[in-house]
C-alpha cells in the first residue's frame, strides 16, 4: 500500500532546428522545455482510484474491485514486454468510462491513457492502487509542446513507483531526485505506450525528452540524447493561431514534388542546420556567455528563411520575428509552423527591461508569452514541500 506524498514533473519539448524535414529523413534536434506537468500522488481511501485533471475538467473516482475486474481484457498475456494498445482493449475502456467511440476532445483522451497505463502497468508488476493522483500542467495543450507526453511520463513513473516497478529514490530531507538509467528506460517504454493511446503511431520524440531531458537528435526513427548540452534562455510565443499539422506537411510534400531541383538543397541546408547546431551546442560551456550566442542566432535566421520556403510560415510568425527583431532578438518557428508557436533566444546579456518590453509587444499583437529555458532536467521526482509557491498554489487550487 502506498504511504507517501510525493510529486512527479516532467517537461515539455521544442524543436530546435529540424521541423518538416524530420519527416524526409533528416536530422531534427528536440530540447526538453522547462515549462513541466506535475503529477502529486497521495494515499487514497482503501479500494478507490481518484484521479483529477482540472487543466482539462477531469475529475474521476473507481473502485478498485471494479478496476481489477476489467483489467483482466486489458493486459496482455503473460509478463513479457509491455502490451501494446490494442483497439479492442480501448474500446472496453471507453465503454466503461463512458467515452464515446471516436471522441478526440483532450479530456477523453487523457482519461483513455491513464486507465490504459494503470491497468496495463498493475497486470504486469502488482495490484490497482488505491490512491489519489492531480495532475497541473505549465503547457498549454495543443500548441505542439509535448503536453501529452510530459503528461505520459508522470503517469508511467508514478504507477511504476506505485506499483513497485522502480524505486521510490527520494530520501527523508531531499528535495529532488531521480531514476536510475534502467529506471528511466522502463519509464519512457510505458510513457510510449500512453502516447500511442493518445496519438496512435507517435515517433517517440516527446517521450524521450519528458523522460531524459537535455536534448535529443532524432533521424529516421533513431533516436539519441546530446553528449552534453547547456541551459538556454528562450521567450516561447503562441501565436494561438490554429493549424493542421497533417495539413501543413501535406503541403510541404506537395511543392517538394512539384519543385524537387529547388526544395531539396533547402532540406538538406535545414540537415546541415541541425548537425552544426548539434556541434556547437556540444561544444558550448553548461552556462555560456554572450560570445557563444551569434552563431545560434544566425542558425535561428536561416532556418526561418527556409521554412518560409517549404510554405509553413504564417504572417503571425513572421510578426513575431518583427517585433523580436526590433529588441535584437532572433526568432524561429518550432513545430508544424502555420502558427503556432516561437521561440527567441535570450543571450546572458539580455537586460531585463529588454526582455520585459519584448514580452509586452508580443503580448499586444495577441500572442502569449513565456520566458523559459531549453534543456531542462527530465522527469524527476520532488517532495511536495519543495515545489514552488506557484505549483503548490494551483495543485492546492485544484
Amino acid at each position: 500500500m502506498w504511504t507517501r506524498d510525493v510529486a512527479v514533473s516532467a517537461p515539455g519539448k521544442v524543436i530546435l532546428h529540424g521541423e518538416h524535414a524530420v519527416v524526409l529523413g533528416k536530422v531534427a534536434l528536440a530540447v526538453a522545455l522547462d515549462l513541466r506537468t506535475f503529477l502529486r500522488l497521495r494515499p487514497g481511501a482503501e479500494g478507490r482510484l481518484s484521479v483529477s485533471l482540472p487543466g482539462v475538467g477531469v475529475r474521476r473516482s473507481w473502485d478498485t474491485p471494479g478496476l481489477r475486474a476489467l483489467r483482466g481484457r486489458i493486459a496482455g498475456k503473460g509478463r513479457g514486454e509491455q502490451p501494446l494498445p490494442r483497439r479492442e482493449q480501448l474500446d472496453a475502456l471507453r465503454e466503461f468510462a463512458g467515452i464515446a467511440a471516436g471522441a478526440s476532445a483532450p479530456e477523453s483522451l487523457a482519461t483513455l491513457a491513464f486507465l490504459y497505463m494503470c491497468l496495463a502497468i498493475s497486470a504486469k508488476y502488482g495490484d490497482v492502487p488505491s490512491v489519489d493522483i492531480l495532475v497541473w500542467s505549465e503547457l498549454p495543450t495543443g500548441a505542439g509542446l509535448g503536453s501529452s507526453a510530459a503528461y505520459a511520463v508522470c503517469l508511467a513513473a508514478a504507477l511504476l513507483m506505485v506499483c513497485g516497478a522502480i524505486s521510490c529514490p527520494l530520501q527523508e530531507g531531499e528535495s529532488t531526485a531521480r531514476w536510475t538509467e534502467e529506471e528511466l528506460t522502463l519509464i519512457n517504454s510505458w510513457a510510449f505506450r500512453g502516447e500511442q493511446v493518445i496519438h496512435g503511431n507517435p515517433s517517440g520524440v516527446d517521450n524521450a525528452v519528458g523522460t531524459w531531458g537535455g536534448a535529443l537528435r532524432y533521424q529516421a526513427g533513431k533516436i539519441a540524447p546530446l553528449k552534453r548540452v547547456p541551459t538556454l534562455r528562450i521567450l516561447l510565443t503562441n501565436t494561438k493561431v490554429p493549424r493542421s499539422t497533417k495539413v501543413l506537411v501535406a503541403g510541404v510534400k506537395e511543392k517538394i514534388l512539384k519543385f524537387p531541383a529547388i526544395m531539396n538543397p533547402v532540406l538538406d541546408s535545414i540537415d546541415a542546420i541541425s548537425q552544426e547546431c548539434q556541434s556547437v551546442l556540444e561544444a558550448m560551456p553548461a552556462n555560456p556567455s554572450p560570445e557563444h550566442y551569434p552563431v545560434l542566432e544566425e542558425f535561428f535566421d536561416i532556418n526561418q528563411h527556409h521554412l518560409n520556403v517549404l510554405g509553413v510560415g504564417h504572417p503571425s510568425l513572421d510578426r513575431l520575428c518583427q517585433v523580436t527583431a526590433s529588441h535584437s532578438l532572433h526568432s524561429k518557428l518550432t513545430g508544424a509552423g502555420g502558427g503556432g508557436c516561437g521561440i527567441t533566444l535570450l543571450p546572458p546579456d539580455t537586460s531585463p527591461l529588454a526582455v520585459e518590453a519584448a514580452k509586452q509587444d508580443l503580448c499586444a499583437c495577441g500572442f502569449e508569452c513565456w520566458e523559459t529555458k531549453i534543456g531542462a532536467p527530465g522527469v524527476t521526482l520532488h517532495s511536495c514541500s519543495s515545489l514552488s509557491a506557484q505549483v503548490l498554489h494551483a495543485l492546492a487550487q485544484s
